[in-house]
């Protein structure tokens, strides 16, 4: 058994019911992913009436689920210089569910990136495919290990995630970090994601055919506020929104704040820099490494910082 292996099992101690679902879980990564797909789907389609399957979903979601992060805050994540360590149950201000909510990013200059299983389920463009990244060691050397030639999986530079992370928001791709209870409840995956390719935000769409409050996305804790005296009305920011938060109609603009996620696309889209987003204190709390480490965390220099690349914020 490789070290790799070892390490991905020893981190579930005695579940390993757990151990062998994340092993199985990354090893047939696409596979999985789209028999979960199809199953939302048919639910969705054909049983939205039989209202007891909200307990199944929510329990669902309580254990798989993503928290949607800024670009800003992406890039913090990617250009860590310390080990990250939050696991108390105070991390659900930050990531609102039951389970899986630890934060965990060890050795996290340890990047890799491989194929997207949701895109290669939902036939996303070939050029979006390799874009699911993994932070710190213990799962991107798994994923190098195990799913090199499979899932294209690569050993990227911190620098070279935050590029990749800022091409795909310049495409309108919402940033998300992952977390689920078969692959340790803690962080470490995050995503580029588009609301037609990827099926967290399509589970979403499904679930709410059950019930309108079922959600496997966290908003990322900000919201959008627009200056007036810049804004020109032209509707860029509308039609980079995924959620449909901001509505143009003419020359009239509506923000509904309530469904906003503060994905900060809109921001970084507007051509008059109209924009900004705000820490909102009605939404969760960002997954903002300063405030984590601050707030939430305790935190250890990696060693060998010299071997960390110097990536430039978004």
């Amino acid at each position: 058994m490789r070290a790799s292996t070892k390490a991905l099992m020893a981190k579930h101690g005695w579940r390993i019911d757990r151990a062998i679902h994340n092993y199985l879980y990354f090893s047939f990564y696409y596979p999985y992913v789209r028999v979960v797909y199809h199953f939302f789907a048919f639910l969705a389609r054909h049983l939205s009436w039989f209202k007891p399957l909200n307990l199944l979903i929510r329990a669902a979601f309580a254990r798989y689920h993503a928290k949607v992060i800024s670009g800003e805050d992406a890039v913090k994540i990617l250009e860590l210089d310390e080990d990250v360590t939050a696991v108390s149950e105070k991390n659900k201000q930050i990531v609102p569910f039951d389970h899986a909510y630890k934060i965990l990013l060890q050795e996290p200059d340890f990047i890799a990136v491989m194929d997207c299983p949701c895109k290669k389920s939902l036939n996303a463009p070939e050029w979006t495919i390799n874009s699911c990244i993994s932070v710190g060691k213990k799962t991107s050397q798994f994923w190098l290990d195990r799913c090199g030639a499979k899932y294209h999986a690569r050993k990227i530079s911190q620098k070279e995630a935050v590029d990749l992370v800022k091409k795909f928001r310049e495409k309108g791709y919402v940033t998300q970090a992952f977390f689920k209870v078969a692959t340790g409840g803690s962080t470490g995956i995050i995503c580029n994601c588009h609301i037609d390719t990827c099926v967290s935000l399509q589970a979403t769409r499904f679930a709410r055919r059950f019930d309108p409050g079922l959600t496997m996305n966290a908003d990322s804790g900000y919201s959008m506020h627009r200056d007036e005296a810049l804004c020109r009305q032209c509707g860029a920011c509308a039609r980079i929104c995924q959620f449909e938060a901001i509505v143009q109609s003419g020359d009239q603009q509506t923000y509904h704040k309530e469904i906003c996620l503060g994905c900060g696309l809109c921001m970084e889209h507007c051509p008059e820099q109209a924009i900004r987003i705000y820490r909102d204190p009605q939404k969760t709390v960002p997954l903002d490494m300063d405030i984590v480490k601050n707030e939430y965390a305790s935190v250890q220099k990696i060693r060998d910082s010299s071997a960390r690349s110097d990536a430039k914020r978004i």
